[in-house]
């Protein structure tokens, strides 16, 4: 039966992984996002799972790296400054096409920061932080509730596309706790990586056409094929062809690219009607629907678009959505996703800005709605 609980966002994220099939965690406690290691070294052995704590964050995610080779279900959890250690391995994670989960529950920085202070300053790094032409699946729960299914869709979406995913809350969502409906055990979506049914003479690791995700043994399966970072051909061996080295490039964002009416999510409130548009995710979303309540309480026609992907963003949704609207962004950070979507818009957006370590109030929101109204006039 499904069950009503009172849980934190960071106990709903492992709650979350454990529902999807993780079976091995390997991370290294850091705040906000340390309860998720304690959590998972909690229930992960009373599953016959494995929980590792590494003596820091490469290390961590190297060693998920290797567990998801061996068929195991993996993932990490980290804040700002360990995600910035594992971007090197990250990369190696999606060229080698390894699923793999990385939780980063964002915190005030740069550097060290403020550990304790919410921040959504990590956006452009889950895209970009990593060397390389790359693709990146990022997800943004705004509730603890959504955490518990985004953490599982992070996992499928892993499993189904053999790539890192990254899971991006932010220390308001981690640390809050909500009421929760963890539906019944095995009534959920699972999603498993696809594993070959030629033989271990015909087997190809990286031999997909454009947008196709190629089958994926288990090492110790029998299926023995090299994994590299160099860019390498269909057979896993390095090369430096540069039709072949296009082709992997090409099909690593293809597979992503082809695929993204099942990967894209986004939540619409009152848009239809709308003169002015708040585009917001995470926790700042929470803020910007009360500040939406208060404005049409108020006479002004506010909409809300929430990107629950945030990369790939749902261009071509916000685009037909933002037609006609003067648009807001607000977010604890000083204009990552605003100018991503200026770039989308093709228009000046207005951006409300915090980054003091404080949650972004839904006043201040308010108070940017109302000059809009005024200058729309």
């Amino acid at each position: 039966m499904a069950e009503k609980r009172l849980m934190q966002g960071n106990e709903a994220c492992v709650a979350g992984a454990l529902a999807a099939g993780m079976d091995f965690f390997a991370g290294y406690p850091i705040t906000p996002s340390t309860e998720i290691a304690e959590l998972a070294a909690e229930y992960l052995p009373q599953r016959g799972g494995r929980f590792i704590q590494m003596e820091d964050e490469i290390a961590s995610m190297g060693a998920v790296i290797g567990a998801s080779l061996t068929g195991r279900k993996a993932m990490t959890a980290t804040s700002g400054p360990g995600f910035s250690l594992k971007q090197e391995n990250i990369g190696y994670a999606a060229i080698t096409e390894v699923p793999c989960v990385i939780v980063n529950v964002q915190r005030a920085g740069p550097s060290t920061g403020i550990p304790t202070a919410p921040a959504q300053g990590d956006v452009m790094q889950a895209r970009w932080g990593t060397h390389g032409d790359h693709p990146s699946i990022t997800l943004s729960p705004s509730s603890v509730e959504e955490t518990f299914g985004l953490t599982l869709r992070a996992f499928n979406l892993a499993e189904k596309y053999r790539t890192p995913v990254i899971l991006l809350l932010d220390e308001i969502v981690g640390h809050m706790r909500e009421a929760v409906i963890l539906p019944a055990e095995g009534t959920v979506e699972v999603i498993d990586r696809v594993k070959p049914v030629c033989s271990p003479a015909e087997y190809r690791p990286y031999d997909a056409a454009m947008g196709e995700t190629a089958p994926m043994p288990d090492f110790g399966s029998g299926y023995p094929y090299h994994v590299t970072g160099l860019t390498h051909d269909r057979e896993g061996f390095t090369t430096s062809k540069p039709a072949e080295v296009d082709f992997i490039i090409r099909r690593l964002h293809s597979k992503i690219e082809m695929h993204l009416a099942d990967i894209l999510q986004w939540e619409e409130i009152a848009t239809e009607d709308a003169d002015i548009l708040l585009v917001a995710y995470g926790a700042t979303a929470r803020s910007a629907k009360a500040a939406l309540k208060m404005a049409r309480k108020q006479g002004v026609k506010v909409g809300l678009f929430r990107p629950l992907t945030i990369w790939p963003f749902p261009e071509a949704a916000l685009t037909q959505v933002a037609k006609g609207k003067q648009v807001i962004v607000p977010e604890m950070n000083l204009g990552q996703i605003a100018l991503e979507v200026e770039r989308i818009i093709k228009a000046e957006v207005s951006g409300v800005n915090q980054v003091d370590g404080e949650p972004l109030n839904p006043a201040k929101i308010l108070q940017a709605i109302m000059v809009g109204s005024e200058v729309s006039r």
